[in-house]
């Protein structure tokens, strides 16, 4: 089994996401007011790394309007010291320059970045809900029957040259696949990316890597042989599977993701009331494994980050 690569656990947790829609959930924050709320007590839960997107208050549907992201940035930046990172991934139909709209803005420490061009299928979500709330939510689901998820090699160099290089934010790596980490490699090979690189596994989308332990150790062995010990990784495993991939993950050296974008439950047929609960359960499990976690500044120690007076939040 690989060895840790550091004695801290770093817990980011996805406030809201683009994934689930208001009828899934009462507890999903839409509104900015309850994302600051849930973001706020999130970071007092134990998370060191808020990863956020933006709603539309009037119906839930994500949007990448920076003055969104201005009702709720300054008040989560005043209110805790946690790492602000916001997306580049936005939702479906959105340009890469409608994404790059608010980080461009904010310049934050951090902000997400996709590894490839993927199915990204959300429409089995469809047939478990008899009523909507809204008319969007319907649609938005089934339209990911034929969307693709667009991050291409042009698209991936566009945001680490205006966002990474001309902003100095660095990035929580997404990789939905083995195939994305040969992606990131190959960055790094052109000195595009520079090391400790975040990577993020994720597990569980329709679309990219089942959420099978197998496929954990896997990605894991293959990151060891790219990246050695140039990289932090973390975990993010979809719904049912959030928790216990991230325990294995967390055991083998890794950090974790957990959050509402993720998973709507705390437990088997249980909703999560607020992502401040799933950071406690997470920050639990991880504290009875004897391992240690990351305080927001040693989480900004250990990925290189810039901090938060670099940023126009």
């Amino acid at each position: 089994m690989p060895k840790p690569k550091s004695r801290k656990v770093i817990i980011t947790c996805a406030v809201t996401g683009s994934i689930h829609t208001p009828t899934m959930s009462p507890h999903l924050p839409i509104t900015p007011a309850e994302i600051a709320t849930s973001a706020i007590a999130a970071a007092e839960a134990g998370a060191s790394i808020l990863h956020l997107h933006a709603r539309d208050p009037k119906d839930g549907r994500p949007t990448p309007d920076p003055e969104v992201f201005r009702a709720f940035l300054p008040q989560i930046h005043a209110a805790t010291d946690a790492v602000i990172n916001i997306t580049t991934g936005g939702g479906h139909n959105m340009t890469v320059q409608d994404r790059l709209a608010a980080p461009l803005a904010f310049k934050p420490e951090m902000c997400s970045l996709n590894m490839g061009s993927m199915n990204f299928g959300l429409f089995p979500l469809k047939d478990r809900y008899p009523s909507w709330k809204h008319e969007w939510e319907p649609a938005y689901l089934e339209n990911s029957r034929d969307f693709i998820f667009r991050n291409t090699f042009k698209d991936i160099e566009y945001i680490l040259k205006h966002l990474g290089e001309d902003c100095g934010t660095r990035f929580e790596f997404e990789c939905y696949d083995v195939g994305h980490l040969y992606t990131l490699a190959h960055f790094l090979d052109r000195g595009l990316v520079q090391a400790p690189l975040f990577i993020q596994t994720i597990f569980g989308i329709l679309g990219g890597i089942g959420a099978d332990p197998r496929h954990l150790i896997h990605m894991r062995e293959t990151a060891d042989r790219l990246f050695g010990d140039a990289y932090e990784w973390s975990i993010l495993a979809a719904g049912r599977h959030q928790m216990g991939l991230a325990t294995m993950g967390a055991v083998m050296g890794g950090n974790v993701r957990v959050g509402l974008e993720d998973s709507l439950y705390l437990g088997k047929g249980t909703l999560a009331e607020s992502n401040a609960a799933q950071v406690s359960r997470i920050r639990t499990i991880l504290t009875e494994l004897s391992l240690d976690i990351a305080t927001p500044s040693e989480a900004r120690a250990m990925l290189d980050l810039k901090g938060a007076a670099a940023t126009a939040l």
